[in-house]
């Protein structure tokens, strides 16, 4: 794995570790907007699939988060060690923007109590970077912001894992070929008519889960827009499950979570089954949660995007490039 991590010193002036080891090809900012149960974990994913994509060549990233987020005191240590505000951002402008997703919780986008924030990133980062790589809610933001196109509510939640068709003209999903396959997990879509209607190039999607990545220039800047995951793990699906169980069954919650596709081994997802198959009879039992080992689901769950997700890194890392 190629990649520099710099941290951010509490005095905000800087970032430390940027004239060590051999150059960077490539600067990322990389805007961490999740909630505090999957914030370290998010980082994690998107460090280790751009270490993978990037090969032998160096990816210098530097972390950012919002300021209007509330974060707990074990959360806020950890940004205080190795982020900086989004506010900062200006000054180290970056080659490449990453902005994950977060979980949504106004029906509006627009009401989310950072929409202010992030609307004013996206915007810089059309003017100041090559490409922008955006995650679910912010790809939703960005649809918003720069096309007046809006999410809609799914009757239910889109969760599980699959298959997809790439279209290998479009340069981020040359080479990836059939038989793949991508994460999703979302409340809320955009059509792809939409998308299309306003001059995006779609790259991957189903007909299961309309797109998946579309992109297209904004200005100088390519805009990436990935509905799916391909950054998840293997165990990232059960354990968003697993909160969402947990919180219905301690009435913290008042729907019935859905059980994400194809995420688990054979026999385990049997047993998922049963579990789901008892909540939809009315079961609210905490021990529906405790009785089930998700820890070891998680050590046996398949990884089959994880070519295909290296592989698309790769050619965004490849088209930054050219872009230059």
């Amino acid at each position: 794995m190629a990649l520099r991590l710099l941290a951010a010193p509490a005095g905000r002036d800087g970032f430390a570790g940027a004239d060590n080891g051999a150059p960077a090809r490539w600067t990322c900012a990389l805007v961490n907007n999740m909630p505090d149960g999957a914030f370290v974990a998010t980082e994690g994913q998107f460090l280790d699939l751009l270490g993978a994509a990037s090969g032998a060549d160096v990816v210098e990233v530097r972390r950012y988060t919002m300021d209007g987020v509330p974060r707990s005191e074990r959360t806020a240590e950890h940004i205080a060690a190795g982020y900086a505000p989004v506010a900062d951002i200006g000054r180290h402008p970056p080659d490449l923007l990453i902005v994950t997703g977060s979980e949504p919780v106004e029906e509006a986008i627009e009401d989310e109590h950072y929409w202010a924030e992030l609307a004013g990133l996206l915007e810089w980062g059309s003017k100041h970077t090559a490409s922008m790589l955006l995650s679910c809610l912010s790809a939703h933001a960005a649809l918003a912001v720069f096309d007046g196109v809006a999410r809609i509510r799914l009757p239910a939640k889109c969760t599980g894992v699959f298959d997809q068709v790439a279209d290998g003209r479009h340069p981020l999903t040359a080479g990836l070929g059939s038989g793949i396959v991508l994460p999703h997990s979302r409340q809320n879509g955009v059509p792809v008519e939409a998308v299309c209607a306003a001059g995006y190039h779609v790259g991957m999607g189903s007909k299961a889960v309309g797109w998946s990545l579309v992109s297209k220039a904004i200005g100088n800047c390519e805009v990436v827009l990935v509905q799916g995951h391909p950054e998840y793990e293997p165990q990232s699906l059960l354990g968003e499950y697993r909160r969402d169980v947990r919180r219905y069954v301690q009435h913290e919650r008042d729907a019935i979570p859905r059980l994400p596709l194809h995420c688990a081994s054979p026999d385990d997802w049997e047993r998922l089954c049963e579990i789901q198959r008892r909540l939809e009879q009315g079961e609210r039992d905490p021990a529906l949660v405790e009785g089930f080992d998700f820890d070891g689901a998680a050590l046996r769950a398949p990884w089959p995007w994880r070519d295909m997700a290296t592989r698309l890194y790769a050619n965004w890392l490849a088209e930054a490039d050219r872009s230059d």
